[in-house]
C-alpha cells in the first residue's frame, strides 16, 4: 500500500460483481487511500453483489440509469455531498449490446437496438462529462478513465455494433480531453484493455477462442483485470499529471503485434 490516492475522491461505474474490473478497481482505489462512491444502473444492481463491495470498502451504492441526463446529476451531485468535496476521478466502465446479448449479427442489426447500444455505451460517457462540467464537479488535475477495447480501430467477427460504440466513445475521450484540460487541467484518458473473462464479455459469442487467439497473439498474454485495475489506480494518480486524450492499450503487446511464432505454429498443424 502507497497511498498514492490519499484524500482523494471519486466515483466508480460499472461493478457488478467480482470479476468486473470496475469491481477491482474499488478495491485498489481503497487500498491506495481513496474514497468514492459506486453506482450501476438498477437493473445491475438488482443481478450483482455490490452492496458487498460498498460495506469492505466503506461506502454507498447510488443507482444511476447512465443513459439518463437526471439520474447523473443526481448521481454527481449526491457523491459531492457525500464525499465531502469536489471529485478528483471517474471510472466509465459502462457497455452493453442488445445485438450482441441476442445473437444479431452485424449485417443484421436491429436498429432500434444499436442506438441503444451507442447511447449505453458511448453517449453515456458524454452526458457524464457534460454533467461533471456544468457542475463544475471535478477537481483540477482530476482523472478520468473510460474502458474500451481494440474493435474500435480493428474488425472483430462476434463483436457487433460494440465496436461501433468503443469508437465513438475513444472519440469522445480525446474531444472532452481537449475541452476539459483547456479549461480545468482534468485528464480525460480510455484504457484498451485485452478481453477480459468478466460477466459481459464472457457474453460474447466465441469468447473462448477469442481470448486464447489474444493470449497467444501477446509476448506478455492478455493482461488480468487486476492488472487492469492497477494501471487504471495509476491514471486516477499524481504520477501521470500531464497524460490525458490518449488511448492506452493494455494488452500485452496485442495491438502492437503482426503474428506470433505460436499463432503460426498452430496453423501450420493441420499441414
Amino acid at each position: 500500500m502507497h497511498n498514492l490516492l490519499a484524500g482523494k475522491r471519486g466515483i466508480i461505474f460499472g461493478a457488478l460483481d467480482e470479476n468486473s474490473i470496475a469491481w477491482k478497481v474499488a478495491q485498489k482505489a481503497h487500498e491506495q487511500g481513496a474514497r468514492f462512491t459506486l453506482t450501476n444502473a438498477p437493473v445491475a444492481l438488482r443481478m450483482g453483489e455490490i452492496k458487498k463491495l460498498a460495506d469492505a470498502c466503506g461506502t454507498i451504492v447510488i443507482p444511476a440509469d447512465a443513459t439518463v441526463v437526471d439520474d447523473l446529476e443526481k448521481l454527481v451531485q449526491q457523491s459531492v455531498e457525500h464525499l465531502g468535496g469536489k471529485l478528483d476521478f471517474v471510472l466509465h466502465s459502462i457497455g452493453m449490446s442488445p445485438n450482441v446479448r441476442k445473437g444479431k449479427t452485424y449485417t443484421d442489426v436491429n436498429y432500434e437496438w444499436m442506438m441503444k447500444t451507442l447511447d449505453i455505451s458511448a453517449l453515456s460517457f458524454h452526458k457524464l462529462m457534460q454533467t461533471c462540467m456544468k457542475q463544475d464537479a471535478l477537481n483540477e488535475w482530476g482523472s478520468v478513465v473510460a474502458l474500451t477495447y481494440i474493435a474500435a480501430q480493428r474488425a472483430f467477427p462476434g463483436y457487433g455494433d460494440m465496436a461501433d460504440a468503443k469508437a465513438t466513445l475513444e472519440s469522445m475521450v480525446r474531444s472532452f480531453g481537449y475541452y476539459y484540460g483547456q479549461q480545468k487541467r482534468v485528464r480525460v484518458n480510455s484504457i484498451s484493455q485485452s478481453p477480459t473473462a468478466t460477466t459481459a464479455g464472457s457474453g460474447i459469442k466465441g469468447f473462448d477462442s477469442f481470448f486464447g487467439f489474444a493470449d497467444s497473439m501477446s509476448p506478455l498474454g492478455n493482461a488480468p483485470a487486476e492488472d487492469c485495475a492497477n494501471y487504471t489506480i495509476t491514471l486516477f494518480s499524481d504520477l501521470t499529471r500531464y497524460v490525458t486524450m490518449q488511448n492506452l492499450y493494455h494488452d500485452g503487446g496485442f495491438s502492437t503485434m503482426g503474428v506470433s511464432e505460436l499463432v503460426m505454429a498452430r496453423f501450420g498443424e493441420g499441414k
